[in-house]
């Protein structure tokens, strides 16, 4: 676990500042309309950190900023700081949220043609596909003929704060600046340094990211503190495998006698 950030360094680019500036509907929906250079009516959110779980076994999924237009269209809208392991993770990453939210919207018995036109915007604090551009936008087309589009209706989206800002509109180009830890420049920049402020001014809102943070903690020491003994465990029962003498394994281990024979016995080996 990486160091926690105090309430004072938080910016625009973490993931909980991020979703509170969202749940301000006419900065939401501005965003939304600079980044796909449309107008909507109004937004709605039918739950904030939407959490999908479609099976017991499945992996669930959050979503930061889940929100939907008076015409039904969803949209995620995430931050991402980071571009994961390896290079397909944040594509196939995109494409698991789009596949749970149609699984999500989507009741037993309806026909497919049912399913929502949906978004899925990731904001990046680097650039996903080296391309120097500041927006890429990915939707289903014909290998054989790119001008012909599937009509599933889901789009992807990945801005990139890193990249060209050459054709780009200025608001997003602001914001993405903005993104980067720039001034705010700008009537809309501008609004969202003035929300990132109230927030940051709400005590409430500073207490709930302070607890959030201290039982992250808590998790994250209790899930070391089991790996570590997992795998104390595992050189124990690598030594009996070995036929190592008892002593040598408590010297070696820092177990009892006690510990290390009930270890064995759970095993179905021999302490010597």
């Amino acid at each position: 676990m990486g160091k926690i950030k105090t309430w004072e360094e938080l910016t625009i680019c973490d993931n909980f500042l991020f979703l509170k500036v969202m749940q301000n509907k006419r900065i939401c929906k501005r965003l939304i309309e600079k980044i796909l250079g449309i107008r909507i009516r109004q937004i709605s959110y039918p739950v904030t950190e939407k959490t999908i779980d479609i099976r017991y076994d499945s992996k669930s999924v959050r979503l930061d900023v889940f929100v939907e237009d008076d015409q039904g269209t969803l949209y995620d809208i995430e931050m991402q700081t980071t571009d994961g392991d390896t290079p397909d993770e944040l594509p196939k990453r995109a494409r698991y949220y789009q596949a749970m939210m149609d699984m999500d919207v989507l009741n037993k018995g309806e026909l497919y043609t049912q399913l929502r036109k949906s978004f899925v915007i990731f904001i990046c604090t680097f650039d996903p596909f080296e391309g120097r551009k500041s927006i890429y936008t990915f939707q289903e087309t014909c290998k054989e003929n790119p001008a012909l589009a599937m009509g599933d209706e889901t789009t992807k989206i990945f801005l990139n704060s890193l990249g060209s800002r050459e054709g780009l509109d200025s608001d997003i180009a602001a914001f993405l600046d903005y993104v980067n830890g720039l001034s705010a420049k700008g009537r809309f920049t501008k609004s969202i340094e003035s929300e990132v402020r109230k927030v940051k001014a709400h005590k409430e809102t500073r207490w709930e990211y302070m607890t959030l943070m201290m039982e992250m903690k808590k998790q994250w020491q209790e899930g070391h503190a089991e790996g570590k003994a997992e795998g104390e465990g595992n050189i124990v029962l690598n030594m009996l495998k070995g036929h190592e003498a008892l002593d040598k394994i408590k010297s070696f281990s820092g177990w009892t006698a006690d510990q290390i024979r009930a270890l064995a016995q759970k095993n179905g080996l021999a302490v010597e």
